[in-house]
């Protein structure tokens, strides 16, 4: 029996909300992830946090924090940005061993990242090994900044994405222990609640399917190659 077999059952057979819900009515999961480099094709999860929203606020009674130990440690120029050393890491569980405790905040709810491309891809790889996808609508706050700021008028609205903490600095919000999981969780969930509810006002009822739709405008910046570079520049 594969590890969280139950809940990986429960994430496969457990619906996500309407496209149509509101966006007040709908419980997002905000994840963040720090890896060991930037491809999920060879590089490694080695902490994750969930932060939950519902009712357009933050709520924090199941808010989780995990290291998780990576097959291979990360080296200097990665522990510069996240500061997870091998010593840190030795000792946490394998990503095996904490999948049930990252799959439940997944199970039924759309995803909120920064950059999302990160999360989409290596939740995305973390789940293949089990035959399972990752079905979560996902929000992504770096393209919904971008919408409030085209909505706006803004004379820099087609600039690229900027980082969270430039962006949490521009909403007048907090920044909460930049590059470590559990900080860059909440500083984008209270990012996420400021954006959605400044794009309400130019779309009522805002949706979760606008939302989605929003968040993918991303696949532009993949067809013109610059998803990598968009990535390193703002996840350090």
């Amino acid at each position: 029996m594969p590890p969280a077999a139950g809940a990986l059952g429960a994430y496969r057979d457990t619906d996500f909300p309407s496209g149509n819900t509101p966006w007040r009515e709908a419980t997002f999961t905000v994840i963040d992830l720090e890896t060991t480099g930037l491809d999920p094709t060879r590089d490694e999860i080695i902490s994750f946090a969930a932060v939950t929203v519902t009712d357009g606020k933050v709520r924090l009674d199941d808010a989780r924090y995990e290291l998780v130990r990576p097959d291979r440690m990360p080296d200097a120029e990665t522990i510069r940005i996240h500061g997870l050393r091998e010593a840190d890491l030795t000792d946490a569980p394998s990503l095996a061993a904490v999948l049930e405790r990252l799959l439940e905040p997944l199970t039924g709810r759309a995803l909120v990242a920064h950059v999302a491309a990160v999360e989409r891809g290596f939740l995305g790889t973390a789940l293949r090994p089990y035959g399972a996808r990752l079905r979560n609508p996902i929000i992504d706050t770096a393209m919904l900044d971008r919408e409030l700021r085209r909505l706006r008028g803004a004379p820099d609205a087609e600039r690229e994405p900027i980082g969270l903490s430039a962006m949490a600095r521009e909403l007048n919000l907090p920044v909460h222990r930049p590059h470590h999981a559990e900080g860059d969780a909440l500083t984008t969930a209270q990012a996420f609640i400021a954006l959605a509810t400044h794009l309400e006002a130019f779309e009522t009822p805002l949706t979760l399917g606008r939302l989605q739709r929003l968040s993918e405008r991303e696949g532009r910046y993949r067809r013109r190659g610059l998803v990598r570079r968009l990535i390193r520049r703002l996840r350090v």
